[in-house]
């Protein structure tokens, strides 16, 4: 199991906000059944690795299908071989520990 972190930013929007995007994108993951969690600046899930790429690259199109030129998409993978890391468990690991 992976825990994976996506940052989706359109560039030369011509506006501050980013939010609408955000919520486009987040249209694709509720098609699918994977657990993800949206925080300020990303959105965590976890499950499969190929499938939530799979995901990640369907929500990387939402800007141009909006109309926006560049995509810049930053992706961060734990993939954990030895156990199933879960973004709970991982919150819960370092609150243990404060």
């Amino acid at each position: 199991m992976a825990v994976v972190e996506v940052t989706i930013v359109p560039l030369g929007t011509g506006e501050t906000s980013l939010s609408q995007y955000v919520a486009d994108c987040h249209h694709v993951i509720n098609k699918y059944n994977v657990t993800f969690q949206l925080t300020p600046m990303s959105t965590v899930f976890e499950g499969d690795l190929d499938f939530i790429l799979k995901i990640i690259k369907e929500m990387h199109e939402i800007p141009f299908d909006k109309g926006v030129m560049r995509v810049s998409t930053t992706i961060k993978i734990d993939d954990r071989r030895d156990k199933n890391g879960t973004i709970e468990q991982k919150i819960n690991s370092v609150k243990e520990k404060l």
